[in-house]
């Protein structure tokens, strides 16, 4: 399969997914974005169309205490950057939109660090 298939067919998947769920100011919606060399992380209140709070591995704060760990471990901190920056802005419990990635590696290691840094979902 090319990545230009896959990629679409991940779009249709996160399509049908968005059908389902969305973000409302009480549950937001976390939402992932990841990249062959970085990984982004958004929490998104999608009634107010805005997003309340975001990290990735190209974040300025955190791109020190990243250096020579592996993806899943990068993804790991963004996901307690995360967590820690959305408790900061009132929220602890999120709808978890994986963007139409599977469960899997970076995907599962990013939401193990979003629990592990206190967000319910």
């Amino acid at each position: 399969m090319s990545i230009k298939s896959s990629n679409i067919a991940r779009k249709r998947r996160h399509q049908r997914i968005r059908m389902k769920i969305s973000g409302t100011p009480e549950r937001p919606r976390l939402n992932i974005f990841r990249s062959l060399g970085h990984i982004y992380a958004q929490v998104i209140d999608d009634v107010a169309g805005h997003t309340l709070v975001s990290a990735s591995t190209i974040d300025k704060k955190l791109a020190p205490n990243l250096a020579g760990k592996t993806k899943k471990e990068q993804a790991t901190l963004v996901g307690k950057a995360l967590a820690e920056r959305a408790i900061e802005a009132g929220v602890t419990e999120v709808v978890f939109d994986r963007g139409g990635y599977l469960y899997h590696g970076r995907v599962q290691a990013l939401a193990d660090g979003a629990r592990e840094g206190g967000l319910k979902f």
